[in-house]
């Protein structure tokens, strides 16, 4: 069984159904062989409307790199401040967002320079190992802005998960002190100790995990880098928070044994495809790879019914796997122990 599904494509058999936000289910899902079929996991990733799972829509996700690092990105206004804008803007008949000189502008962009610095100061206590309170971000970063600061944590904190796959964990909510951990019980982060410009890579290995897994616990080059190009990672471009993103995926995370890069068997031209490796299956599973994106994306691992159905299974195999390993750990001591008491009169009488 496990073999069948390790093979097997999101096609026709077993296939989730496509359909557009607000319409009826249709019938058949193009063959993910075909270079023009959607991905399954690209409205995971960016909310894409091609295709949504049939109960309950994906929510768009912010680019990560927009949400981070942008300076033209800024966190969303309170409602009713956004309205009074919008009516002002009406009023005055022209946008006053487009105004460089506009006091709202100048917020948003201030407040998109405190998002990035909070970005760097998480960074650097994650390397440090070291816990943050909400009082120091207040003292040494979000200072005059405090009254954003549920708006700006807010944000960085979805960054430092979707971009670095760095959770910021309250561990005493008292004090509001926090922790960053690797998320999904990873405990690779790329990150090179004697570069203090290093930046942690856990989130790409996450994101190509989900794409293997949601194409079918295979996936190919060219589906990998298409998806990774609508993050904005390409193949041979120097990325600020990768590095060279191939030489990642092809060599660094091959060599650590999270990733399985081979050739598809009687390709020609020759074709390569991903899976996962042995150390990818032994850290996290399928279930926490779907919880994952179904968190960032705003729903439910359920309303996901055919990975989630399959995530199921391989929990259920996870967990005979450990009882009968178990098993035979206890009969190999009771084995043991029997050979020791049966020799013990005889080592007696000697």
């Amino acid at each position: 069984l496990a073999g069948e599904r390790s093979g097997r494509r999101m096609s026709t058999e077993g296939s989730i159904q496509p359909q557009t936000v607000g319409t009826s289910q249709t019938t058949t899902t193009p063959s993910l062989t075909s270079p023009s079929a959607p991905s399954p996991i690209t409205p995971l990733i960016l909310g894409t409307p091609e295709e949504v799972p049939a109960t309950g829509a994906l929510g768009p996700l912010p680019s990560s790199k927009i949400v981070c690092f942008s300076p033209t990105a800024a966190p969303a206004m309170p409602r009713s401040q956004s309205a009074e804008s919008s009516r002002r803007e009406e009023e005055e008949g022209a946008c006053i967002s487009q105004d460089p000189a506009d006091p709202e502008s100048l917020l948003r962009e201030e407040l998109n320079k405190k998002m990035a610095e909070l970005v760097q100061f998480l960074t650097v206590k994650y390397v440090t190992k070291e816990p943050i309170t909400e009082a120091e971000m207040l003292t040494n970063v979000i200072k005059e802005h405090k009254d954003h600061f549920p708006l700006i944590f807010s944000k960085v904190s979805e960054c430092m998960e979707i971009v670095f796959g760095i959770e910021v964990k309250e561990v005493d909510p008292s004090s509001h002190s926090y922790v960053l951990v690797r998320t999904l019980d990873l405990t690779y982060d790329g990150m090179l100790r004697d570069d203090d410009q290093s930046m942690p890579k856990t989130g790409l290995l996450i994101f190509i995990l989900g794409v293997i897994f949601m194409e079918g616990n295979r996936a190919s080059e060219e589906k990998v880098w298409e998806v990774l190009s609508m993050m904005g990672v390409y193949a041979g471009r120097e990325d600020f928070i990768y590095g060279e993103p191939r030489k990642l995926i092809t060599e660094d995370l091959v060599k650590e044994q999270y990733l399985v890069y081979q050739e598809v068997p009687d390709s020609d031209p020759p074709r390569y495809e991903f899976l996962w490796g042995p150390r990818a299956y032994a850290e996290t599973s399928k279930m926490k790879v779907l919880k994952f994106f179904a968190k960032i994306s705003g729903t439910d691992p359920t309303s996901l019914p055919f990975w989630y159905e399959e995530a199921l299974q391989d929990e259920k195999e996870r967990g005979q796997a450990g009882a009968a390993a178990g098993d035979g750990a206890t009969s190999t001591a009771s084995g043991s122990s029997s050979v020791t008491s049966a020799a013990s009169p005889a080592l007696s009488e000697a």
